[in-house]
């Protein structure tokens, strides 16, 4: 195994250690505490009766939840996909995998991302490239389309999410720091693949613009990833002093509350048309009612259910059953019979959030 291949394995490995037992979430909150869902004291329907089902890019699933992407590329990965595979398939959710850049590098490592494929043979299963490895990084060529139709294959992926991680990249130790000519390279990366490509963004957020210009470039749908769950400057920069890195470490702290709440994401991104996924701080039912409330088509679940998976299947399945009903009682409270009266029940927008849209300019969506 080269250097280069024993770097990225490492500094896997660190990223689930860290992320699984290090504060490393956003001081800032997500915007859930400030969107209210109108009660309705007289329910539509029994409780019991309420269907959380949706519809994602042709593909139906028996909730709006993505096991959002998180591990691989290292050998204590494997178990961890596996067992989160298990639960999308018992449940009927989406999953995204880790970065598979390991892989590529030693194609040994590519069973701790296929393992997803084998133990959810029914799953949206959800590959994953970053796109800073779309353009020529220090010594590294940039990715071509040969090997990002092997990460599709990797794992026999229903989509490809190329992720946009530049807070990350311009913390982190070893990052790739190059930008130039990114837009037309996801472009190329959009059409080089025969599964629709999502935009993922890492904890950071989406504009407006940028969300307009991602579903310019071809993007399928698009996961905000905002500001309010894990900050991976913040990851990073417990990673830097384990190394030594001065400068990370202090970059990290600097930037550990950089980004957009998720809230004001989703808004931000919802003119696209495009299927929105709302990753960032999402910790309840009730704060997934409010996500879709807003616009998400689904929402992305990624340090709770990790820490679950390392406790075993069946802590992933409790913590998935008690979110899941969570999510029903808020379709209840407010008034529907299944999820997609979420997107047309009355709400209010108020504190840190409402602020936010005014400042934009960000109208609130019918």
């Amino acid at each position: 195994m080269s250097a280069g291949h024993e770097t990225v394995e490492r500094r896997k490995e660190e990223h689930l250690r860290v992320t699984a037992g290090g504060d490393v979430g956003s001081r800032v909150r997500p915007g859930w505490a400030d969107i209210h869902l109108l009660h309705q004291a007289i329910p539509a329907t029994d409780l019991a009766a309420i269907d959380v089902g949706t519809e994602f890019l042709g593909h139906r699933l028996r909730a709006p939840v993505v096991i959002a992407a998180m591990t691989g590329g290292h050998r204590a990965a494997s178990e961890i996909n596996g067992v989160l595979a298990d639960a999308a398939e018992r449940h009927g959710l989406a999953m995204g995998v880790g970065s598979q850049r390991a892989a590529l590098l030693n194609p040994g490592l590519a069973s701790t991302y296929a393992i997803a494929r084998e133990r959810a043979p029914g799953a949206y299963l959800i590959a994953n490239v970053g796109a800073a490895q779309l353009v020529p990084q220090h010594d590294q060529p940039a990715l071509g389309r040969d090997e990002l139709r092997r990460v599709v294959a990797m794992i026999s992926a229903n989509a490809l999410a190329i992720h946009l991680n530049y807070l990350e990249e311009a913390v982190q130790t070893e990052g790739g720091r190059a930008a130039g000519g990114l837009r037309a390279a996801m472009a190329e990366a959009v059409r080089a693949v025969s599964v629709p490509a999502i935009a993922k963004e890492t904890g950071a957020g989406l504009s407006r613009g940028a969300a307009l210009d991602l579903r310019d470039a071809g993007f399928r749908a698009l996961d905000v990833g905002g500001l309010g769950g894990t900050s991976f400057a913040a990851v990073e920069a417990r990673r830097a002093e384990m190394h030594g890195d001065g400068r990370g470490a202090r970059l990290g702290e600097v930037y550990r509350d950089w980004g957009i709440p998720t809230a004001v994401s989703i808004v931000a991104a919802r003119p696209t048309g495009l299927p929105v996924i709302a990753t960032g701080g999402v910790r309840s039912g009730l704060d997934a009612a409010k996500a879709i409330a807003l616009g998400a088509s689904l929402v992305g679940v990624a340090r709770p259910l990790l820490t679950a998976a390392l406790a075993g299947g069946a802590a992933v399945d409790a913590w998935l059953d008690q979110f899941l009903e969570e999510l029903r009682v808020g379709v209840f409270l407010s008034g529907g019979s299944c999820l997609a009266d979420l997107r047309s029940v009355p709400r209010v927008i108020a504190g840190e959030t409402r602020r936010w849209l005014e400042d934009l300019g960000y109208a609130d969506p019918p």
